[in-house]
């Protein structure tokens, strides 16, 4: 366990030796140990990690993923001490990817052990294997209760361990740890919990554990099928991170804009009500609005005082730029309207298209809204941010000519409701202590075309 924190080690020793006091009781003369069942659960556990590891090894991490839809069978199949063991000896022998390898393998091992055992305590504390049938048929729906109740320890049991190895090792708030994890392990539990009863129900019936066997297949299938999807969805992140990570990098006077932008997008939709399936895309148009500066020159970007018209021109190509850069990525759908539209006046007199009123896309009115916020409320190099008030002043202001007056009220409502700085964001404006009157919402959103002497020195984003 060399490089693991001493308090870390401390934390795997005691829950490892609280797994070894659980399990140790199977080894007693009166136990009465079902030891047939113990064991072809534990083959089961070994066979599936393997065949998971052999045809899916991107979804094994820490040699336990795979193993979490048959964990709940053992739980209800077996006593307490021999659920332990099964888990114990399943999770040991899988598989680690990162290192420090032993102190992962032990504690993984531990923890699957002491929840398992929780869980089965549990079960029979309920009447869950009286209501598993075995001579007769199953009492259902009683059967549901104590199997639920099962799946709910397994949540607590699991996030809690989690939490306190997080606090131990890196620091992490136990608080926080606990909010971020639980609300993610109560779903996918319940669904193991769930295959876990049925597989439990025919291992019991006069079928015998062959028919249990059926489960595995369409349940394993479904796991696969969850894995492809968060495979997929970490895959568009890190295409977006790295974007922005690239924008950031150029026009360091900006950093931390498009992903503020972003927050408040959605802020803005959930007020209007826009479906869930429409808010990633949402996020993703605010984060990636100014992803066309890629294609700008850093000396434009960078450069100290007024823009000159040709150069205002070379800027103001920055949609069509960032249009170009996401087109052919297919996940992004609704965004790329918003990228290429979001510098559009209701009034006419925005760029690249002079698009009007209705004729602009509804996500690009909506960043729009949320980007002139946040450039206004944002500390930069050249002056302070200003109050939120007074930034909600000047929208409201430009409403009607620059900014949809609906996406503008739906902010203020939003802004009411949760506050700037409750969406996760330092409101800048409270740092300088003070607001400065001089820059609007016209130069922090984009001056038509006809006025680019106007806008502040360094001042690329609108």
């Amino acid at each position: 366990m060399r490089g693991t924190p001493v308090a870390a080690r401390v934390c795997i020793l005691t829950v490892a030796l609280c797994a070894i006091c659980c399990a140790l009781p199977v080894l007693r003369p009166d136990a009465a140990t079902p030891w047939g069942t113990l064991g072809l659960l534990a083959a089961l556990c070994l066979t599936c990690e393997a065949v998971g590891r052999r045809f899916d090894p991107g979804s094994v991490r820490d040699g336990a993923d795979s193993l979490l839809p048959l964990l709940p069978a053992a739980a209800f199949l077996l006593p307490p001490p021999a659920a332990a063991l099964v888990a114990a000896v399943a999770t040991l022998a899988g598989r680690v990817e990162r290192p420090p390898f032993a102190a992962r393998r032990t504690w993984r091992t531990a923890q699957l052990a002491l929840t398992c055992c929780a869980v089965s305590w549990t079960h029979t504390l309920l009447g869950g294997p009286a209501a598993l049938g075995g001579s007769g048929p199953p009492h259902f729906p009683y059967a549901l209760l104590p199997a639920g109740a099962a799946a709910l320890t397994f949540s607590l049991v699991l996030t809690a361990l989690d939490c306190v190895i997080l606090a131990a090792a890196e620091g992490q708030p136990l608080r926080r740890s606990w909010r971020a994890l639980l609300p993610r392990a109560l779903g996918p539990h319940l669904v193991h919990a769930l295959a876990g009863l049925m597989m439990a129900v025919l291992w019991r019936s006069s079928y015998g554990p062959a028919s249990a066997l059926f489960v595995l297949l369409p349940m394993y299938i479904s796991c696969w099928v969850f894995a492809q999807y968060h495979r997929e969805d970490a895959a568009h992140r890190a295409t977006i991170r790295a974007l922005v990570q690239a924008v950031d990098i150029k026009d360091a006077y900006t950093r931390g804009h498009s992903e503020r932008v972003g927050r408040a997008s959605v802020l803005i939709a959930r007020e209007l009500g826009v479906d869930q399936g429409r808010l990633e895309a949402l996020r993703f148009a605010g984060i990636l609005h100014d992803v066309g500066k890629l294609g700008v020159p850093t000396r434009v970007l960078r450069k100290d005082g007024p823009l000159t018209p040709d150069e205002r021109r070379v800027m103001e190509l920055h949609p069509e730029y960032g249009h170009e850069i996401v087109r052919s990525i297919g996940f992004l759908d609704e965004a790329r309207a918003a990228i290429l539209h979001h510098h559009e006046r209701l009034d006419g007199t925005g760029y690249p298209y002079g698009l009007r009123g209705g004729r602009i896309p509804e996500a690009a009115r909506i960043v729009a809204v949320a980007d002139a916020f946040d450039a206004m409320t944002s500390t930069r190099s050249y002056r302070p941010g200003r109050p939120v008030p007074a930034a909600l002043a000047e929208l409201r202001r430009c409403a009607g000519s620059q900014f949809d007056p609906r996406m503008v009220r739906a902010l203020v409502r939003a802004l009411d409701r949760h506050g700037w700085s409750g969406a996760g964001i330092a409101v800048t404006a409270d740092e300088v202590g003070a607001a400065v009157a001089v820059p609007t919402a016209r130069r922090e959103a984009g001056r038509p075309r006809n006025r680019p002497a106007e806008r502040p020195a360094r001042d690329r984003s609108p």
